[in-house]
């Protein structure tokens, strides 16, 4: 065929067993894989303004998997030369050879020039090529063909472990172990609190995590992170780790479509697998400038600080006297550059050590507790120790047993359907205030917080 003719998807269908040159959309792809052979294999869908209903399968294959076509979005157009037409089964479909095929990739309906982001080493640019490309972005603009409404959900949503789909922000990406990589998605909101699936007792031997990635994030990292709203760490697949990491980039809002969601103990990840897509999405969008009006809208109110989940108000089994103090979150306490601070926090106590209020006191008569807070922005440790552990606890007033129930009651612990006493199997710790202070360990630059200003009233 002469190079430089195109067809039409529809007249390109009735060319079979010969090579034909297209231009068009692409309506859907797949990850490359290793195939029964020695090379890697994809699978695109694409479309032009003669077939555009459901879209003409190419086959692809290659030595390599970073000889695919790496598509960034659906919508984006694919140059492809040298494609021999097939037929099975009554489908027809396109087959890309390595040893003759091209192709080339340009931005969809938003492009402004016309430079491919991403072409094979045999391709080769003709001027005629504008022309069609700017064609086919008129085409996609004007008929909407590829804007099919999906449910984006914000992070406040997630009800279940389930795969779904996001607008998220890039924070930060890093490497958390050798050859594991996480990254840190956000969009302002909430994420919904989890059930706390174990014992208190298990505390002392197995302590839940405060976070999902082995070491801390330095605190030059914290401080680059918003204060307000959830922060999902996200792991992605070995198999298709190399492929999406092209299209993640820090500071850049993308869709993701069929991110897996789970939790470990209590805190939500999710999973980018070989089924996941990403499309980035530019600055003007309407779907980040809802995200961040919703955002700068909790940082202008003094109460939005506090968790959408404890809306209309935390639980009175606590009490605090800095009512004066505003509301913070947990990152706020973890990167205020300063200590000696106070801070009124709204959040779930969802472990204790020691767990049995007879230990609370050291030999010394000193309370000692140390508490595991969480709120959607972070979980920390926070100390009951000393003076403020005495006011915390109220105490030599409660008896064992009052304290034990108030203690419960703070853990989410509930009480057995008879009634005779206490299941903490799985817990749902409620909203409760309490203030914090920070400072260092004298041993080290470590920040610890202390509970102040708060007693535990039941």
């Amino acid at each position: 065929m002469d190079d430089y003719k195109f067809l039409k998807i529809e007249d390109a269908i009735t060319c079979i067993n010969q090579k034909v040159n297209l231009i068009a959309a692409v309506l859907d792809f797949s990850m490359p894989q290793k195939s029964k052979g020695t090379d890697y294999f994809c699978k695109l869908k694409i479309i032009d303004d003669s077939h555009y209903k459901c879209g003409l399968p190419v086959h692809i294959f290659a030595h390599h998997m970073d000889d695919h076509p790496h598509v960034a979005s659906i919508g984006d157009i694919i140059y492809l030369s040298r494609v021999t037409m097939k037929i099975h089964d009554g489908d027809v479909y396109a087959i890309f050879n390595k040893k003759f095929s091209s192709f080339s990739l340009y931005e969809g309906k938003h492009g402004e020039d016309f430079l491919p982001y991403q072409a094979s080493s045999r391709f080769q640019a003709r001027k005629q090529d504008e022309k069609l490309i700017a064609g086919l972005r008129k085409w996609l603009a004007d008929s909407k063909v590829i804007d099919v409404p999906i449910n984006f959900l914000f992070l406040r949503e997630i009800n279940e472990v389930d795969r779904l789909n996001v607008v998220c922000k890039v924070l930060h990406i890093c490497e958390i172990a050798t050859d594991e990589l996480m990254v840190f998605l956000w969009d302002g909101t909430d994420a919904p609190p989890m059930i706390i699936r174990r014992k208190l007792e298990d505390e002392i031997r197995n302590q839940l995590p405060l976070c999902l990635e082995p070491i801390p994030l330095s605190m030059d990292s914290l401080h680059t992170f918003p204060t307000v709203g959830t922060i999902l760490r996200i792991t992605i697949d070995q198999d298709c780790r190399k492929y999406i990491l092209q299209f993640l980039k820090v500071g850049q809002w993308v869709k993701i479509f069929n991110v897996l969601c789970k939790v470990h103990e209590g805190l939500w990840y999710g999973v980018l697998t070989s089924s996941t897509r990403i499309q980035k999405l530019p600055n003007e969008d309407m779907l980040i400038s809802e995200r961040q009006s919703d955002y700068d809208h909790r940082l202008s109110c003094k109460l939005e600080r506090m968790p959408y989940w404890s809306f209309p108000w935390p639980s009175r089994i606590t009490e605090v006297t800095c009512s004066d103090v505003t509301f913070a979150t947990l990152m706020d306490v973890l990167t205020y550059r300063k200590v000696r601070k106070k801070f009124r926090c709204v959040v779930r106590v969802v472990a204790a050590i020691p767990w049995r209020v007879e230990d609370f006191r050291a030999p010394s008569g000193t309370y000692r507790v140390r508490f595991t807070v969480e709120d959607p922005t972070a979980r920390v440790h926070a100390f009951a120790y000393g003076e403020d552990g005495e006011k915390f606890f109220d105490g030599h007033h409660p008896s064992a047993d009052e304290l034990t129930r108030r203690l419960y009651k703070l853990l989410g612990v509930a009480m057995s359907a008879e009634g005779k006493g206490f299941m903490d199997v799985a817990r749902n710790p409620p909203w409760v205030q309490c203030c914090l202070k920070t400072s260092y360990l004298s041993s080290s630059k470590t920040k610890i917080c202390k509970i102040c200003d708060t007693k535990l009233v039941g």
